[in-house]
């Protein structure tokens, strides 16, 4: 029976992934963790088979934290599961050791199917970023005219507390979108976001 550890923080799908697993009769989940820094704790004492990943942790990115796993224990597979669509993002996370990328909104049969693929030393995407990785080289990041405001405000300096007052909107709102913006651009913080912008002629 391949071992399951899933690291994500929305506990209901978490709740949904775990019987939907241990249904299968392919696999069973082992443990589950919210955060990074749980999920490291647990990978010091117990390796499982796979490791079923969200890239938008609330303690960092799944991203980096795919190369981190890979260079500590490469028999680890990493299967992501994200709700993040874009050429960019899979790219990255595929260069940095995952074996399969599945979008949230994939049945559950997709990522049983995605299990077994990535155990038995295979890549694995979901049908969506198959198709968008076959049809994609490098192209230029598609932002929302949302995405593009707060980006041309981030470029200018202002604080997430600034911006929300400015556009009407929370500061945890801004902050997930800030958050989104540097996976979507594949910056590591802030001050690489900015720099992308420029030379990108995002705004």
């Amino acid at each position: 029976m391949i071992t399951v550890h899933i690291t994500d923080d929305h506990k209901m799908l978490v709740e949904g992934l775990i019987a939907s697993i241990n249904e299968s009769e392919v696999a069973t989940v082992t443990g589950t963790s919210y955060t990074l820094a749980e999920c490291r704790k647990v990978l010091l004492v117990q390796l499982p088979d796979v490791l079923l990943l969200d890239l938008n942790l609330p303690d960092g990115s799944g991203i980096d934290f795919c190369a981190e796993v890979k260079q500590a224990y490469p028999s680890v597979k990493i299967l992501v599961l994200t709700s993040h669509d874009v050429y960019s993002i899979a790219k990255r996370v595929m260069d940095n050791g995952a074996s399969g990328y599945i979008l949230k909104n994939s049945l559950s049969e997709e990522v049983i199917a995605g299990i077994e693929a990535v155990m038995n030393g295979e890549t694995f995407l979901c049908n969506e970023i198959d198709a968008l990785m076959r049809k994609r080289t490098e192209q230029p990041v598609w932002l929302t005219a949302r995405e593009r405001e707060l980006l041309r405000l981030i470029v200018d300096g202002y604080t997430n507390q600034e911006i929300a007052d400015k556009i009407f909107l929370s500061v945890e709102t801004i902050k997930t979108y800030r958050k989104n913006l540097i996976l979507k651009l594949g910056a590591k913080n802030s001050m690489m976001l900015v720099k992308l912008a420029i030379e990108k002629k995002l705004i």
